[in-house]
């Protein structure tokens, strides 16, 4: 597959006119220079709209894509339990945690976590995220950008790997998030129409040119295990989705690590204008997950179909993306590549805040000025692109399902912290020490169960080693509670309200998740 000259036209002008606006938005008055709220927090400022969009962008990127339409092809529907789920996770986090964040002022969740526990706790966890982003997340995206840029224009891997780090550092570096923010919503509009012309051609040819709807018909029809929610044990795909374990498991664990726990997401929503705009933000963002699956989940499965013998699933979507046709193929591969750089940047942005804000200013140098911690930022957003482009091939070139991948390793760090904020939360004697111990004994024992029992689920995994946490955590904090302080969260003056626009927003999200559930069960 190649670019016609006015894919390529189309497709340049996409880069030049992202980079532009980026730096538009983030121009700022004559004499005012950059603080680190305007760079970190984007001044403050995001409305709802920006908020929702944003959060989708942040998250919806190659590893979305590429990944969960491997896992698609692979697995099938079931894997969309990440998305719908997620809706859910998101109200949730709106509703109880987000009043917290947002009365602290905090600007990471190390931040809060120094604020709940002690310094210690938020050198660690810093320490944790920094590498949990550089050698997973951004690693991942850059690796599966490049992979889909390969397979759509035949350009070698290590260009399109550079391709991706320039680009996106180049739109997003001087802005900071507010350039990332602003043009999240120009990727978001690009991201859908692109995934719903993919899976409108995957299904038409399906259908012999019968129309979207046939062809999804026809493949109910023929591949039914496909559509299976609920995986059986018998399932060779089993221990990537545990049958009712996805439900009542460990992917809440995982979902409410990610969407209420992970600074490059919670990140968009601690730079609103106020809590009612943060809360319609996140309920914008849950409508939208639950349209995901149409674009990331459902051109794998026609895949399976019309390209049953790739040599890897996550070949996937550049085999639909085959489908488009020249003049629509540049604006579709703008499309991925938005998705892609958009993700991109928010990582990059989410490194530089953690590094500056809780390293750099909490323990090298305390008395740093605004300016210098701004300029250290995109330094430190340059440094940690130039790591992932280096690592990239050699880490992830063997995995056959990138998106798995993320999960596994992911889900070492995830028990911990989900153990140590919603303890934090919710139970006053939780001390500092506990804390600590809890992050540890996560990776440590997600590591056992990947040595020793490769063949156990690791959602179920995630969600043993939580309760192991937790109880380690309880443990430590009766043992030594009287011996260290332990400092509550002070919920006096919290506003946990929610406007009425939430509230309905949020009946329309579970109702609307809990039929698709029941359709496809």
């Amino acid at each position: 597959m190649s670019l016609s000259a006015v894919d390529i036209a189309a497709f340049v002008i996409y880069c030049v006119a992202l980079v532009a606006i980026a730096w538009w938005v983030s121009r700022e008055k004559a004499g005012h220079d950059k603080n680190t709220e305007d760079y970190f927090l984007a001044g403050k400022s995001l409305p709802w709209w920006a908020i929702g969009a944003s959060l989708i962008a942040a998250n919806i990127s190659a590893e979305q894509i590429i990944g969960m339409s491997g896992s698609g092809f692979a697995i099938g529907l079931g894997i969309a339990s990440y998305e719908w789920m997620a809706a859910i996770t998101l109200l949730i986090i709106g509703k109880y945690f987000l009043p917290i964040f947002l009365s602290k002022g905090i600007y990471t969740m190390p931040h809060f976590l120094e604020e709940r526990y002690d310094h210690r706790v938020r050198i660690i966890m810093a320490v944790f995220w920094l590498a949990l982003y550089v050698l997973v997340n951004l690693t991942s995206v850059l690796w599966l950008g490049a992979l889909a840029i390969n397979a759509i224009t035949g350009l070698e891997l290590v260009y399109g790997l550079i391709f991706l780090a320039v680009f996106s550092v180049g739109y997003s570096i001087y802005g900071g998030l507010k350039a990332v923010a602003m043009t999240d919503i120009i990727q978001v509009v690009l991201l859908i129409f692109g995934g719903l012309l993919v899976s409108y051609l995957a299904l038409d040819k399906i259908a012999d040119g019968e129309g979207a709807w046939t062809g999804f018909s026809i493949m109910l029809a023929e591949m039914p295990e496909k559509f299976d929610m609920i995986l059986d044990p018998s399932n060779e795909h089993y221990v990537s989705l545990p049958g009712i374990s996805v439900l009542v498991g460990g992917l809440w664990i995982m979902n409410l690590s990610y969407w209420g726990f992970n600074q490059y997401i919670t990140q968009r929503t601690l730079a609103a204008k106020s809590l009612a705009e943060a809360q319609k933000g996140i309920a914008f963002a849950a409508y939208l997950k639950l349209l995901m699956p149409v674009i990331v989940v459902l051109p794998g499965i026609a895949a399976a179909m019309l390209t049953p013998d790739l040599d890897k699933p996550d070949q996937a979507y550049p085999e639909m993306m085959k489908l488009v046709p020249q003049g629509l193929l540049g604006i579709t591969f703008a499309a991925l590549v938005a998705a892609i750089a958009s993700s991109l940047g928010s990582m990059v942005n989410s490194i530089s805040t953690i590094f500056t804000v809780d390293i750099y200013k909490r323990v090298i140098n305390p008395q740093a000025t605004e300016h210098k911690m701004v300029w250290l930022g995109r330094v430190v957003a340059v440094l940690a692109m130039v790591v992932a482009v280096i690592i990239a091939r050699p880490l992830l070139g063997n995995f056959p399902q990138a998106f798995q991948f993320i999960q596994e390793f992911t889900g070492f760090f995830t028990p911990g912290i989900v153990s140590i904020f919603l303890l934090g939360f919710f139970w006053k004697k939780a001390t500092a020490l506990s804390a600590l111990v809890s992050a540890f004994a996560s990776v440590i024992l997600s590591a056992l169960f990947w040595k020793f029992l490769p063949e156990f689920p690791f959602m179920d995994r995630v969600g043993v080693v939580f309760l192991l946490c937790v109880a380690l955590s309880v443990g430590i904090t009766l043992a030594t509670g009287s011996r260290e302080q332990a400092k509550a969260i002070d919920l006096q003056g919290i506003d946990f309200s929610t406007n009425a626009s939430f509230k309905l927003l949020s009946i329309g999200v579970v109702v609307i998740t809990a039929a698709l559930y029941l359709t496809w069960w």
